[in-house]
């Protein structure tokens, strides 16, 4: 935000206003959202013990601070709302952990793939699985694909857009050290260097003020811009990213962790029991229609 991609800033505004934003969204699209995390049948309960784990008795789960919608709820991980507070408490019921046994860390994103120990057994913060930042750490299998998306300004020319080579001459916004920006390079190929913003606060003032002409970031994210943080706002679409490969995050773990499988195996299950395919819809179903911008 995922993504991976935020500020304090933004996303302390971002979590001011969300409630009102998904109580709207739920109403119109999407399943309501439930009170408590999605509760789950343990899988192994040699998870719960093992040996890998950052301290014996609790499973330590880091996001980062503010943790914003959609993925979260009011920067409260522990209240089980949002995306991936629910992936994370259904995740621990799979290994074998009461809801009251989670610990909530804090973990900055642009710091979580660093090289070195962790302080935590895995991070859940929007992160994408690439080559280059599972060399200094580990990843679990995808919890969940993320298209990247365009937002422009209804009165921009490039308004009418239907395919990612009418962005070409466009000038793009997007948030430093996010896969954005060579989502931007590899998809758009833009007819000059996308802008970089450290924060995404940053990117929509200069969406706004004219400074860019669109910003780039993953889809749930541009919904919620769109619906809450850009005045005038309008969602061209949504793209592929790496060769037509979608975007897949993952949950984070130290290199090597011996942790690794075990979360393996609870999202296996998740997805086998349909699990994740509910938490997904119940929170991210609004952002599943954006059509898709052909290259």
């Amino acid at each position: 935000m995922s993504l991976s991609r935020t500020s304090r800033t933004f996303r302390t505004s971002l979590a001011a206003s969300l409630g009102a934003v998904l109580v709207l969204a739920a109403a119109a699209c999407a399943p309501q959202p439930q009170s408590t995390a999605t509760a789950a049948t343990t899988t192994s309960g040699n998870c719960a013990t093992s040996p890998s784990l950052h301290q014996q008795g609790q499973l330590t789960v880091a996001t980062d601070s503010p943790a914003y919608s959609p993925w979260f709820d009011n920067n409260d991980p522990s209240d089980g709302k949002g995306f991936e507070s629910a992936v994370a408490y259904a995740v621990a019921g799979k290994l074998g952990f009461a809801q009251n046994q989670v610990k909530w860390v804090v973990e900055p994103f642009d710091s979580s793939y660093a090289p070195g120990p962790k302080t935590f057994d895995f991070d859940i913060n929007q992160i994408s699985s690439t080559p280059e930042r599972a060399k200094t750490v580990d990843f679990s299998t995808s919890y969940y694909t993320a298209n990247q998306a365009v937002l422009v300004l209804a009165k921009s020319k490039y308004a009418g857009a239907t395919s990612l080579a009418e962005l070409k001459g466009a000038k793009i916004g997007v948030q430093v050290a996010t896969t954005s920006y060579q989502a931007v390079l590899d998809e758009i190929k833009p007819g000059q260097q996308p802008s970089v913003f450290n924060t995404t606060n940053d990117e929509v003032n200069a969406l706004q003020n004219g400074q860019v002409d669109a910003l780039v970031t993953d889809l749930p994210t541009v919904f919620y811009l769109a619906g809450a943080q850009v005045q005038g706002g309008k969602i061209l679409g949504q793209f592929n990213y790496d060769g037509g490969t979608p975007e897949q995050f993952g949950l984070l773990l130290g290199k090597g962790s011996g942790f690794t499988p075990c979360v393996n195996q609870a999202l296996a299950a998740l997805k086998a029991d349909g699990t994740l395919d509910k938490i997904t819809s119940q929170w991210l179903s609004a952002s599943a229609d954006a059509p898709e911008l052909k290259p």
